[in-house]
């Protein structure tokens, strides 16, 4: 990834960091937090991991090897099917999945979470953020079900993979992990959408709409019904950010 720009709150006491394949207006990018003095924190049960898509598994776990990485299931094809997988670990316990692909716009290519109600939560990306179910696969000898959700072919963008293990319905969220973002038009609009579905299947809005003080950038948050959390951020401020930050 190349460090796209960094930016340090004082008065706020933290610093971010956004990282990526591209740039952050065409690209989906890492947003890493530091907050002045704190080293640790809980990743939780719910949290799945991040994944990376690379044409050759096998060359990456050697490079990451060569500077000090943690690899966690070598390379090699997954449990009864033929991709290629690798899983490391960063510095802070964040896993990555690294996924042999042919070439793509978008290498980051996947959140994944793990969710109570499958059903229920592909009904929540669907109704809330418009997302589309790309593909549902069930995996009962392993005892889990996951659902592949976005705005466009898994292979071209990131998508939010919905993990739901057999029997289990709550997690912990920990302290570590924060939420996606994810742009629009109108937060006001969008904001009312969301709390409607919300209303039907659960989550909260934690943050009205709004510009954010000190940015003026207009953004909303929610929770999902399982307490994951979205940011939705006006397009057209997220443009003037990037620009006056450049």
């Amino acid at each position: 990834m190349k460090l796209l720009r960094t930016r340090d709150i004082p008065e706020e006491k933290y610093s971010n960091a956004f990282l990526g394949f591209g740039p952050e207006d065409s690209h989906f990018v890492v947003e890493l937090t530091y907050n002045y003095g704190v080293d640790k924190y809980d990743i939780g049960t719910g949290f799945g991991h991040f994944a990376i898509a690379t044409q050759d598994v096998y060359k990456l776990v050697e490079d990451i090897k060569s500077k000090g990485g943690t690899v966690t299931r070598e390379p090699g094809p997954v449990k009864g099917g033929s991709s290629v997988i690798a899983f490391v670990k960063d510095p802070d316990g964040y896993l990555f999945e690294l996924i042999q692909r042919g070439p793509t716009p978008e290498p980051l290519c996947q959140v994944m979470l793990r969710v109570g109600d499958l059903d229920r939560s592909i009904k929540f990306y669907e109704k809330a953020l418009g997302m589309k179910l790309l593909k549902k696969t069930d995996r009962p000898e392993q005892k889990y079900t996951i659902a592949m959700m976005g705005y466009a072919d898994e292979y071209e963008t990131t998508v939010l993979e919905l993990t739901y293990n057999y029997g289990v319905t709550e997690y912990t969220k920990g302290n570590a992990y924060a939420q996606v973002a994810i742009s629009t038009e109108d937060v006001y609009k969008s904001a009312e959408v969301v709390n409607l579905v919300t209303q039907e299947l659960g989550g909260k809005i934690t943050r009205q709409p709004g510009p954010i003080p000190g940015l003026n950038t207009k953004v909303t948050s929610f929770l999902d019904p399982d307490g994951w959390k979205t940011v939705l951020v006006d397009h057209a401020d997220f443009l003037k950010e990037l620009e006056s930050e450049e």
